[in-house]
């Protein structure tokens, strides 16, 4: 057995599937490390961790017909076949998570679908450090990347531990919220408070006569924090919006940056649990981008590796363990988790048969081609920033890496066109490259400089 088909089997055979941490430590012990690495990396107490494993040795103890602990787990699975028993339970298991979860992809991930796949240690990093007071996370990744699918789980976790939550989308804000600095400001406090069913009460805590950034926190401190009894989760979704604002986003992050300070010693400020959420880096004068980003925990979501690409497909159905589908997918969408999903998606609908699969990756780069609507999302969009699309046929053209302007470079990125390495040199950033080869191969057909980049281009594709 392979540790994915071990996890599943777990999954399949248990009511209550396997949680987090349960799968952290048996793919940690798959890997040989210790229970004091595991606990460490997954800041659990060691005690915990051994008694959860305890639990787990004994299930898979009963599945093998003989003792299993943490010193033989791999040496005598890796030995073992799945009987056909288990493998019927795993198939009835893929089967109606399929039939139960097999969506189009729109937003997060559901609580309770099977197809999320979690990515250890990050989750329950982000457990650990939302239950400190007055911690900060903040969460980087390009879009389509998962940033929904864990912002759901954090929430859902803290509303479970009692804690009041707030969520600010600034994508949904209005143009003229971003007019001043004022009128941001009392747009968030307004918000905030309505998001706590609280009345907004600017008359009593809002003075014009001194800086709009000490009335806004001292709306934050004497109203709306004095009034809760349990801890607030504030999750800032989207600040790649304000970074297009330069006075409001250093002034928002200076005001982060105090609040987190004030956490380390006033007890009030400690019920605030502060979560950004962005797509790019933060261009912000350099010693103020520094001074932020060396606070709270940063978490940056990577692309599924091919042991998760396999276990995702067989939460599809498609025992991919022992061929090269995951290779050949991977080769052309890489490990990102959307293209991935939807390849899935439309294989589950055709069966799943290896030849549906060469297909589809034949026709990938297409305007047949499963990613078609998709990646002409991409194309409208190059077209409105001729300046964007121009550094992206750079990109792509190159046979090796190439260097962008930072402000280009970290825009790409954020929307998932391209992949960055090394930080920025004489004002250029280093090792640019396209995400993925699909990129590659369908904007090469279509995009072109901007003097030919046209709505004649744009027509071929509908």
């Amino acid at each position: 057995m392979t540790i994915n088909e071990i996890v599943l089997l777990l999954k399949a055979s248990q009511a209550t599937g396997l949680t987090t941490l349960q799968e952290i430590i048996l793919r940690s012990s798959w890997a040989g490390k210790t229970y004091t690495n595991i606990a460490s990396e997954a800041h659990y107490d060691e005690e915990r961790v051994k008694k959860i494993a305890a639990n787990l040795w004994q299930l898979l103890s009963a599945f093998c017909k003989e003792p299993i602990n943490q010193s033989n787990f791999r040496q005598t699975l890796e030995n073992h076949r799945l009987s056909k028993a288990h493998q019927q339970l795993v198939k009835e298991f893929n089967k109606a998570a399929t039939a139960i979860s097999l969506e189009f992809l729109s937003g997060a991930v559901s609580l309770n679908s099977r197809f999320y796949i979690p990515r250890p240690p990050i989750e329950e990093l982000a457990y650990a450090e939302m239950a400190k007071p007055g911690s900060l996370i903040c969460i980087k990744a390009p879009k389509k990347m998962g940033k929904s699918s864990l912002i759901l789980r954090l929430l859902t976790r803290a509303n479970n531990q009692g804690f009041r939550t707030v969520t600010l989308n600034f994508q949904q804000a209005d143009k003229a919220v971003f007019a001043s600095l004022e009128t941001f400001l009392r747009w968030f406090c307004t918000n905030v408070s309505r998001e706590l069913q609280l009345e907004p009460k600017f008359n009593d805590y809002w003075n014009e006569d001194i800086d709009s950034k000490i009335s806004f926190s001292i709306y934050f401190q004497e109203y709306l924090l004095s009034a809760l009894e349990s801890p607030l989760v504030l999750i800032l979704d989207e600040v790649d919006w304000v970074f297009e604002h330069q006075e409001i986003v250093e002034e928002l992050l200076a005001l982060v940056r105090s609040w987190y300070e004030r956490g380390k010693g006033l007890e009030i400020w400690q019920k605030l649990r502060l979560v950004l959420v962005y797509s790019r880096e933060i261009l912000v004068p350099i010693k103020l981008n520094q001074s932020f980003l060396n606070i709270g925990l940063l978490i940056k979501l990577p692309p599924f590796t091919k042991e998760q690409v396999v276990d995702l497909a067989l939460r599809h159905g498609l025992d991919w363990t022992n061929s090269k589908n995951a290779d050949n997918l991977m080769a052309m969408v890489g490990g990102y988790p959307y293209l991935v999903r939807l390849a899935l998606y439309h294989l589950v609908g055709k069966g799943g048969l290896e030849g549906d699969l060469e297909q589809l990756l034949q026709q990938a780069p297409t305007e047949t081609g499963i990613y078609h609507e998709y990646l002409r999302q991409y194309l409208l969009a190059l077209q409105d920033e001729p300046e964007l699309g121009d550094a992206f046929y750079e990109v792509i053209k190159a046979t090796s890496y190439i260097k962008l302007e930072p402000a280009l470079a970290y825009k790409l990125q954020s929307i998932g066109l391209i992949n960055l390495e090394g930080d920025v040199y004489d004002g250029l950033c280093l090792r640019s490259t396209p995400a993925c080869e699909l990129y590659r191969l369908y904007f090469r057909q279509y995009l072109k400089k901007s003097e030919s980049l046209n709505n004649n281009c744009i027509e071929r594709l509908f």
